[in-house]
């Protein structure tokens, strides 16, 4: 079988695309957790070498993490929509 075959299989069968669709929006899940842990991990890391500035790393920690937290949201929604639709 070849991997046309394969790829016209995946789209003409909806299994695949709500099976596709699940595993997206679990990876958009995790990397998103990782990503914010790893920020918030490396904000403490530099408000303990500098507290005198911890206030404005805290706010750049929370900009940057509401930013990744939107991107997740988008991409599982996203996926969402594939398995409803």
């Amino acid at each position: 079988m070849t991997l046309l075959n394969i790829l016209l299989q995946a789209v003409t069968d909806p299994g695949f695309a709500k099976m596709g669709a699940g595993i997206g929006a679990g990876l958009a899940a995790i990397g998103a957790g990782m990503g914010i842990g790893r920020i918030g991990g490396s904000a403490l890391e530099s408000m303990a070498r500098q507290p005198e500035i911890s206030g404005d790393i805290r706010a750049n920690m929370i900009v940057a993490a509401a930013l990744i937290e939107g991107a997740a949201f988008f991409s599982i929604v996203l996926c969402l929509l594939i398995v409803l639709l």
